[in-house]
């Protein structure tokens, strides 16, 4: 269970139960797992490139894995936010996968383009979050049985919905091999471990340290520091953006951190870099 200002969620094994009461609550983040989400009351909104894609109540949507997608969790107007997440992750779809007979799995089926898929709304998917919507007002906690059971039904669902799940729920292979100042340079705002840069770049740890040497006498992490710098610095002079603002837009958690990091790098406050 979490607590935070305006924001419950209830964790029940890999099943999340999300409550957000206040304001738009806005996050970018790297979706590590597949996921199935279902929207109760409010609205979700994801962002995925140039493309946004809206989900009202009732409705359900498909996100892959491995993505980075700008996400919007919108309360209604005398309701709060309220939806369920599953996450759908590597070690549960081997599982299900070998329950599979190979005469069962169909052949030159093509994995969908889109990482967010907006879902019909099929007997089998409003069953399942119908199911599971009286947790929301319930002191009982689900059992890891149940839990692990209504995944499975996900799974399911799923695949009865569009073939072209197959493909995407069951390919176990790591992510190619991309670029890493390209992945870098997009995503050095968000708050990634070394572990999970490598993981998303395709690469071991090991491998990825490696790897970045051949591109940058830096650490990776001061290579961070100094990108996330160099876009505050362009921030303050382009736009009128407070200095908080800019420094929690280019990832520092931290204002006196980013402060005394600005100075050191260009001899300056940040707050007179902006004049």
């Amino acid at each position: 269970m979490s607590y935070e200002k305006g924001y419950v969620t209830f964790n029940y094994s890999d099943i999340i139960f999300s409550y957000y009461f206040d304001d738009d609550c806005l996050c970018a983040k790297m979706v590590r797992d597949h996921c199935l989400v279902y929207v109760h009351s409010g609205e979700y909104l994801l962002k995925e490139g140039d493309r946004t894609v809206t989900v009202g109540p009732g409705q359900c949507v498909f996100i892959r894995r491995d993505n980075r997608i700008n996400m919007v969790k919108k309360p209604g107007k005398e309701e709060p936010f309220r939806g369920i997440f599953m996450l759908l992750k590597r070690n549960f779809l081997r599982e299900v996968y070998q329950r599979f007979e190979k005469r069962e799995l169909p052949s030159d089926i093509r994995k969908p383009s889109q990482s967010v898929i907006l879902l019909p709304e099929t007997p089998e998917i409003k069953g399942l979050f119908l199911s599971m919507i009286p947790y929301f007002d319930s002191a009982v906690q689900p059992s890891e049985e149940i839990m692990q059971l209504k995944l499975l039904e996900g799974v399911y669902a799923l695949l009865h919905t569009d073939q072209s799940f197959f493909p995407t729920l069951f390919d176990f292979t790591e992510p190619w091999k991309i670029d890493i100042l390209d992945f870098l340079n997009e995503n050095y705002m968000y708050d990634l471990t070394l572990e999970e840069i490598a993981s998303f770049t395709g690469r071991s740890l090991s491998t990825f340290k490696r790897d970045f040497k051949k591109v940058s006498d830096l650490s990776p992490e001061k290579w961070l520091i100094r990108r996330r710098l160099e876009a505050a610095r362009e921030m303050l002079h382009q736009t009128d953006k407070s200095v908080s603002d800019v420094s929690a837009e280019v990832g520092f958690k931290n204002l006196s951190h980013f402060s005394a990091a600005f100075k050191r790098q260009f001899g300056k406050s940040p707050r007179s870099s902006g004049q």
